[in-house]
């Protein structure tokens, strides 16, 4: 799950904080998938781990913006769909 902190966000709560923390541990850890892509990694601010960049966010602190969404394809490993 990526961030969505941020000024006036409408979903940030630091309860949701700890439950989105939660699931990106369990994510990151399971060995149900073969294989995780971490948008959250590659969207998030990283003096800000609760918030989009800000070269990435669209405005509303919840969606990437076009940059965001290039990112997120880039930290794609294409390995993960080779048989």
């Amino acid at each position: 799950m990526m961030p969505f902190d941020g000024p006036n966000s409408k979903f940030f709560t630091p309860e949701n904080e700890a439950k989105r923390q939660a699931v990106n541990r369990w994510i990151r850890s399971t060995r149900v998938a073969d294989g995780v892509i971490d948008f959250d990694a590659a969207v998030r601010d990283p003096n800000q781990p609760s918030r989009l960049l800000t070269d990435y966010d669209s405005g509303d602190h919840l969606h990437p913006n076009d940059a965001g969404h290039q990112a997120m394809a880039d930290a794609i490993d294409l390995s993960l769909f080779r048989p």
